[in-house]
């Protein structure tokens, strides 16, 4: 059992039983001037991770003195080293860093998971005076301001409603630029893109979290050959598990393999300098949303409204089954038609995509 699942097999077991246990919380009044130390919970992925990063900032615009801390995990936490306010960030899956943040003392607690339990345990632990959250299940009894939760709303501006109790409401502009890649580690993306200087690029992400959001490889090869025709060469990013397939594209495409090369942040800065990124649902898609890099993204099993980049510069491929979406709070269930809204995708209906927003005078 991978170490996700047991977490949330533990969350079953657990984490429902906690919410029960503790007595139900009050409502106690917000004033700006207890606004001093908040914490922001997120566990999860790197694109949850991403899409917090507008709540972040509105925080900071409407309070600049605050002083802000992060409860992450570890394969999410390095995307918050890029957002400018933040005090410490801790990991949720490290146990001297778990206890550290529940033992601080906090105005305000934040906890951003849609779903799971634990995490409004965990902050529940710390005996915040304001602990906010979405009212999605037996959770609710632990928070001060249970907010609901609808899987039509974009997460982005999800997010950004639990600031409601804090009178901070804002819409995030579609385009808005919510990631700065330090200098540093943009020089090191562009020093791996030397090969490719002075040529445009499209950067590919062929990963996926679930093997249900994955794109035939022999697909994204003969992408990466059409790419070539239209006077791009490809960029493949991704994990170190996506280094053969990186390979195989790169086989019969011209361009460039940084698959298992590069850190999350410098992924990020190879991004930011092509000319758009193709991707499935994945936390890389959301990195190149936060950074204003236009978009082509092949949707199957996830819910378009709540995960798709939002704006002209971005385009989505989905081939809009009866049965999708069928993904609910990271949840998919066993596909009875071998993930048939990814299969379905064609090239050409990506390379279309990619037409139309080349040609467009957008990017």
């Amino acid at each position: 059992m991978s170490k996700i699942n047991f977490l949330k097999l533990i969350d079953i077991v657990i984490g429902r039983t906690f919410c029960l246990l503790f007595p139900k919380s009050f409502i106690p009044e917000i004033t700006s001037h207890v606004i001093e130390n908040i914490l922001i919970i997120r566990p999860g992925g790197i694109g949850d991770a991403v899409m917090t990063l507008p709540l972040i900032i509105a925080i900071k615009k409407s309070f600049a003195d605050v002083k802000i801390d992060i409860l992450a995990e570890k394969r999410n936490h390095s995307i918050y080293t890029v957002c400018p306010g933040i005090r410490n960030v801790y990991l949720y899956d490290h146990p001297k860093h778990l206890i550290t943040a529940i033992r601080n003392t906090y105005d305000i607690v934040i906890d951003t998971e849609q779903w799971h339990r634990l995490s409004a345990v965990m902050a529940k632990l710390g005996k915040p005076s304001i602990l906010i959250g979405f009212d999605t299940n037996e959770r609710r009894r632990l928070l001060t301001h249970a907010i609901p939760y609808s899987h039509e709303n974009y997460e982005v501006n999800s997010f950004i409603k639990l600031l409601a109790p804090l009178g901070i409401k804002v819409q995030p502009k579609t385009g808005e630029k919510w990631i700065e890649i330090p200098p540093d580690i943009q020089e090191k993306a562009d020093n791996l893109l030397t090969i490719l200087h002075g040529k445009q690029f499209i950067s590919l992400f062929p990963g996926a979290s679930i093997a249900e959001k994955r794109w035939d490889k022999g697909k994204f090869t003969i992408l990466g050959q059409k790419l070539n025709s239209l006077g791009f060469e490809v960029a493949v990013i991704g994990a170190s598990s996506e280094v053969p397939i990186g390979e195989f594209i790169l086989s019969k495409a011209s361009g460039l393999n940084l698959a298992g090369k590069t850190s999350l942040l410098e992924s990020a800065g190879v991004i930011q300098n092509s000319r758009l990124l193709i991707s499935g649902d994945s936390g890389v898609l959301h990195m190149a949303a936060g950074l204003r890099v236009s978009t082509v993204s092949l949707f199957g099993p996830s819910n378009v409204k709540k995960w798709a980049p939002k704006g002209d510069h971005h385009i989505v491929v989905s081939k809009n089954l009866p049965c999708s979406p069928c993904s609910r709070f990271g949840i998919t269930p066993k596909c009875q038609i071998k993930a048939g809204c990814m299969a379905n995708i064609t090239v050409d209906e990506v390379v279309e995509a990619v037409k139309k927003l080349i040609e467009s005078e957008r990017i």
